[in-house]
């Protein structure tokens, strides 16, 4: 007898401490939520947590036991307060609280994910394509990498962009990259040098080796003031793969470009200029404009993929009749 009246006095001493929070302590909610920590409850309709979660509707369409006391089931979730106010806000249509971290935004997909709520999802998806969770390229690679979202995965790869990935700043974001999402990345950065410096070397441009004589003159010519500012092109799109400092005040500041604008046949009394800044500048903007962007990549890779996989597969595979034909 005394153990009945000590466990009533004990379930009604941990229903008295409950602390609700106030946007979730509906007098008609028929369900109790517990954070981690146990310090705050949050009382919710089960309507709502079915309706906004496949995992949710599959528990609670089990049979429910019942709290000796007759109140309402609580269940102890392993979120967190802030994450699982952020949570019930989405699927419950209250106003959102200001999202500005992704440490917060990796907590609440992880959530939603693992409660397969379609809807928080796809407004996560939406808040890290604004600011100032959009100014966060490396951050936002991750996530959309991690979730399949393949259009801002392709934003946020160009926006590492004005990144070296060498950079010791920089490699310790890369890991949490998967490791064909990080692959992908570096074959991005590393095409765009590698498609700029062939494109520098086929005509119009003159190629490093090549030799010529001066078209009005017929003096020997050497292109040494090119290969110089190609050099420097190279060197430049390597640590900052965009190419937007080479357009913008490289070709006309560079101690390099300068020096090639300049230059002239050595032939005194021919003196032609050797290039034209204008026209050039103008042809070097359009092979910024065709270098690779990670869609381009994820293609090329695709493809590979799918050849690899015919072959292969004709290589294990039953032969086929033209192959016994021919036999």
């Amino acid at each position: 007898m005394q153990s009945e009246i000590d466990s009533d006095s004990e379930e009604s001493s941990r229903t008295q401490t409950q602390v609700f929070h106030p946007a979730f302590n509906s007098p008609d909610g028929d369900i109790v939520l517990s954070a981690k920590d146990g310090n705050t409850f949050f009382r919710i309709h089960t309507f709502v947590l079915k309706t906004a979660s496949s995992w949710f509707r599959t528990m609670l369409s089990l049979p429910q036991g019942q709290s000796p006391s007759g109140d309402v089931n609580v269940i102890f979730m392993e979120e967190d307060e802030d994450t699982l106010e952020l949570l019930l806000r989405m699927i419950s249509g209250l106003p959102l609280i200001p999202i500005d971290h992704y440490d917060v935004i990796d907590k609440v997909l992880f959530a939603a994910e693992k409660y397969d709520m379609p809807g928080p999802m796809s407004i996560m998806r939406l808040l890290v394509m604004t600011p100032p969770l959009l100014n966060e390229p490396f951050r936002l690679y991750t996530v959309s990498c991690r979730y399949g979202w393949d259009h801002e995965a392709s934003v946020a790869s160009t926006q590492t962009l004005t990144h070296h990935l060498h950079d010791p700043e920089v490699r310790s974001r890369l890991g949490r990259l998967s490791t064909d999402a990080l692959l992908k990345l570096f074959s991005l950065h590393h095409s765009r040098k590698e498609a700029l410096r062939d494109r520098l070397n086929r005509p119009p441009f003159v190629a490093s080796d090549y030799s010529a004589n001066c078209g009005n003159c017929h003096s020997p010519i050497d292109y040494h003031t090119w290969r110089e500012l190609k050099y420097r092109m190279i060197q430049e799109i390597e640590v900052r793969p965009l190419g937007d400092t080479i357009l913008d005040k490289g070709l006309s500041e560079w101690p390099e470009a300068k020096a090639c604008w300049l230059a002239k046949c050595p032939n005194r009394v021919c003196s032609r200029s050797l290039y034209d800044q204008e026209p050039t500048i103008r042809i070097i903007r359009g092979v910024h404009r065709g270098t690779p962007s990670i869609d381009m990549i994820h293609d090329a890779w695709k493809l590979t993929n799918a050849f690899s996989a015919r072959i292969l597969a004709d290589f294990l595979g039953p032969p086929r009749v033209a192959d016994v034909v021919a036999a």
